[in-house]
This record gives C-alpha cells, sequence and structure tokens, in this order.
C-alpha cells in the first residue's frame, strides 16, 4: 500500500499522472497536518496543521518503484511541506459486497 501525503494543489496531476500510466484505482481524502516544520507561520498568525490531500493505493510489489516514481515527478516543488510517502505491505484484502478475499 502506498499512501501519499500530498499538497491538494498537486493532487490531480498525480491523480492524472497515475492513470496515464495504467494506474486507476485510487483513493482520496482532505487531511490536515504537520510535519517537522510543525505548521507555517505569516507574520504573527500560526498555522499548527496545513491542509493536505492523502492518496492511498494499492499495488502488486513490482509497481511501487514506478508509482513512487510518479508521485514524487508530479509532486514535487523543492519547498518544504511537499509531502510524505508512506509504503507498507497488505496482509489481505476483500471485496465489500461480495466477501470475497482477494490475492
Amino acid at each position: 500500500m502506498i499512501r501519499a501525503i500530498l499538497r491538494p494543489e498537486v493532487t490531480d496531476d498525480v491523480a492524472d499522472a497515475l492513470t496515464n500510466a495504467g494506474f486507476i484505482s485510487m483513493t482520496k481524502m482532505n487531511v490536515f497536518g504537520r510535519g517537522r516544520q510543525q505548521g507555517i507561520s505569516f507574520g504573527d498568525v500560526h498555522y499548527d496543521e496545513i491542509p493536505k490531500t492523502m492518496v492511498m493505493m494499492v499495488l502488486p510489489d513490482e509497481h511501487v518503484e514506478q508509482v513512487l516514481g510518479i508521485i514524487r515527478a508530479k509532486s514535487f516543488t523543492g519547498n518544504f511541506g511537499d509531502g510524505k510517502v508512506f509504503i507498507s505491505d497488505v496482509e489481505s484484502t476483500y471485496t465489500v459486497r461480495t466477501g470475497v478475499k482477494e490475492s
């Protein structure tokens, strides 16, 4: 599973690039959080949590590096807050409608 926490303004570009590469299935959700910079300040105003978008995908191991490359290429700005990508194993999946366990 890939969970990418990204700037909201790059999410459509990331999703389009993944779709064009054949990676269609994904879940996107609006999230809030902060990284090492502990939020952001503009003058006297401090924003403790920053809006981000999380893209989640489950895919075979052999596609992880390709998808990671697409995500990084389309979301990189070079500034703090570009995001974070988490990769983890998925033990099993089930289809809700049928109850069938997928391999």
